[in-house]
C-alpha cells in the first residue's frame, strides 16, 4: 500500500474559514480544500490546483503551517478506510483575487455539494476533519505558534 501525499489550503478572510461543504449518512461534514498531490507536481503545484477545483478560487501558497498524518486504521472511519495512509500538508493561503464570497468548484469531489466561509468562532459547532488541526489554525492565527507535525491524529 502506497504513502499518499495531499496538499490542503488553510483560508481565512474577514475572520471567516473557507471549506468545502460535503454530505454523508450522518449529515453535512467540512473539509479543508485540497487533494492529492500528482506525480511531477509540487505541493504547492497542488493545492493551487486542488484549491480551483473544489472551490473555484486561484490561491497564492504561503507557509506551511501543519503537518497532519492519517492512518485510517487507528481511527473512526477505520471500517472504510482501513487502507488509508496519507500524509497532509496544510498551507497558508491567500485569495488571488478579492471576491471571496461568490466561489464556484470547477471539479468538486462526489461527496462535496458546495463551499462556504464559516466564521472562526463557531468552528466547535461544525463536524470538520481533521478536528484536531482546528485549534492550532485558531492559535496560529492569534500570533500563537504551534507544533508543525501534529502525529497520527483524527
Amino acid at each position: 500500500m502506497n504513502i499518499r501525499n495531499s496538499a490542503k489550503a488553510v483560508i481565512i478572510e474577514n475572520d471567516r474559514l473557507l471549506l468545502t461543504k460535503n454530505k454523508d449518512r450522518d449529515g453535512f461534514f467540512y473539509l479543508f480544500p485540497g487533494g492529492g498531490q500528482d506525480h511531477g507536481e509540487t505541493l504547492t503545484e497542488a493545492v493551487i490546483r486542488e484549491c480551483l477545483e473544489e472551490t473555484g478560487a486561484d490561491v497564492d501558497v504561503r507557509e506551511l503551517l501543519h503537518i497532519r498524518e492519517y492512518i485510517g486504521k487507528n481511527h473512526e472511519h477505520a471500517s472504510f478506510d482501513s487502507a488509508v495512509h496519507q500524509i497532509e500538508y496544510y498551507f497558508r493561503c491567500e485569495l488571488h483575487s478579492k471576491a471571496p464570497y461568490f466561489l464556484h468548484p470547477t471539479n468538486p469531489d462526489s461527496h462535496q455539494v458546495g463551499v462556504v466561509w464559516l466564521l472562526l468562532e463557531e468552528l466547535a459547532d461544525h463536524r470538520i476533519y481533521p478536528k484536531a488541526i482546528i485549534e492550532p489554525v485558531q492559535k496560529f492565527f492569534d500570533g500563537k505558534i504551534e507544533k508543525v507535525y501534529l502525529g497520527d491524529v483524527n
